[in-house]
C-alpha cells in the first residue's frame, strides 16, 4: 500500500492539558432505560469489512471535513489529503490547523499521525480500520481493529462514572435500542500526533463520540458501498463478493466545543469480510513507512524501535 495512505497528517492543537480525572455528567440516555431481552438484541458477530480510508457520507445534516484534492473521478485522492479548512463545522482555530497541515501535505511531505506512528487510534479517527469484529456478551460489547490488534470494550447497561479517567479510546458505555447498538464516548485523551480524522482535524478533552450500529439489508448495504464509494475509493481489504446477508452501518455524530461550532455526523457501511481469518498486524520498524528518510515534516516523527531483539 502507498505509505501516504499511513502518513498524511499530525495534530499539534495547542489546548490547555486536561487534569487527569476528569469530571463529567453521565450523557443523557447513556446507560439506557433498561435490558433488551437477549432474543432481541441484533447479531452483529463475525468479520466485517469496509474498503474505503475515509467516513462515508453523513445520513442527514452537517458532514465530515472533506479532502479538497480530487480524483478524475470526482472522488477523494486519498495519496494527497488536503483537508477543506472551509467547512462551516470548523472554528477559525481547528481551519488553521487543518490548512496547515494541507499545505505540508501539498509540499510533498506528510505529517505523523496515530496509524503511521503506532501508536493507539483515537475516536473517531480508529474508524478508518478496514477491518473489524464486533464480539457481543450479556454485559459488554467488545470491538477489535485490524491495526495492531486494537480493541475497545464497552460496558452495556450503565452510566458514565462521575469522574472519567481520561484514556485513548475514552470511556465507552452502551445499550441496544431495538436493532441499534448505541455506543457513548466521552474522556477520549489529547496528545502528540492526535486526530479525529485524516486530515489532522483536532480535538479537545471536551470531545464527544455517539455510534450507532445497525443491521443492513443486502441491497440497502449494497447501495451504502456505493455511496461511500464516490468519497473514497475502495483501498483496504475485499468484500465477499458472494454473500448476500445483511451489512453492517455505523452512523456516528461528534461534539467538541473547542473545535466544531456544531455537531457533525458520517458512516462508515460494512460488507462481510472475504478473508475468513483474523490476520496479524503489528505496526512495528514498517519500512513501508520510511521513516529514516526526508518524508515527515516533524523531523523527530520514526517508529517505535528496540535496542535488542526480543527473542
Amino acid at each position: 500500500m502507498n505509505p501516504r495512505l499511513h502518513s498524511v497528517l499530525v495534530l499539534t492543537l495547542a489546548v490547555a492539558t486536561p487534569a487527569l480525572g476528569q469530571t463529567t455528567q453521565p450523557s443523557a440516555g447513556s446507560a439506557g432505560t433498561g435490558t433488551q431481552s437477549a432474543a432481541s438484541i441484533p447479531d452483529f458477530s463475525g468479520g466485517w469489512m469496509h474498503p474505503g480510508l475515509g467516513f462515508g457520507p453523513p445520513l442527514s445534516g452537517p458532514g465530515p471535513v472533506r479532502n479538497k484534492s480530487r480524483l478524475p473521478s470526482g472522488a477523494s485522492n486519498f495519496s494527497l489529503v488536503v483537508g477543506d479548512f472551509t467547512n462551516p463545522i470548523l472554528k477559525p482555530e481547528a481551519a488553521e490547523v487543518v490548512k496547515k497541515f494541507g499545505e505540508i501535505s501539498l509540499s510533498g511531505l506528510a505529517f505523523p499521525d496515530p496509524d503511521n506512528m503506532c501508536l493507539q487510534n483515537p475516536l473517531p479517527y480508529i474508524f478508518w480500520n478496514f477491518s473489524v469484529r464486533l464480539l457481543q456478551q450479556p454485559d459488554k460489547v467488545t470491538i477489535i481493529y485490524a491495526h495492531d490488534n486494537d480493541f475497545r470494550e464497552v460496558r452495556l447497561n450503565q452510566p458514565h462514572p462521575a469522574t472519567v479517567i481520561p484514556s485513548l479510546h475514552g470511556d465507552s458505555v452502551g445499550h441496544y435500542e431495538g436493532d441499534t447498538l448505541v455506543i457513548d464516548t466521552v474522556g477520549i485523551k489529547v496528545g502528540p500526533y492526535r486526530m479525529v480524522d485524516r486530515f489532522g482535524t483536532p480535538y479537545t478533552q471536551a470531545l464527544h463520540v455517539v455510534e450507532r450500529y445497525r443491521l443492513l439489508d443486502y441491497e440497502a448495504t449494497k447501495e451504502a458501498l456505493a455511496r461511500a464509494e464516490k468519497e473514497w475509493p475502495r483501498v483496504g481489504g475485499a468484500i465477499d463478493p458472494n454473500y448476500r446477508g445483511n451489512g453492517l452501518q455505523l452512523e456516528f455524530t461528534v461534539e467538541d466545543e473547542g473545535v466544531f461550532t456544531m455537531p457533525w455526523s458520517a458512516t462508515i457501511t460494512y460488507g462481510r469480510d472475504a478473508n475468513p481469518y483474523w490476520d496479524e498486524r503489528i505496526c512495528a520498524e514498517n519500512v513501508q513507512h520510511d521513516y529514516q528518510a526526508n518524508y515527515y515534516s516533524d523531523k523527530n516523527a520514526h517508529l517505535p524501535t528496540a535496542d535488542k531483539p526480543d527473542f
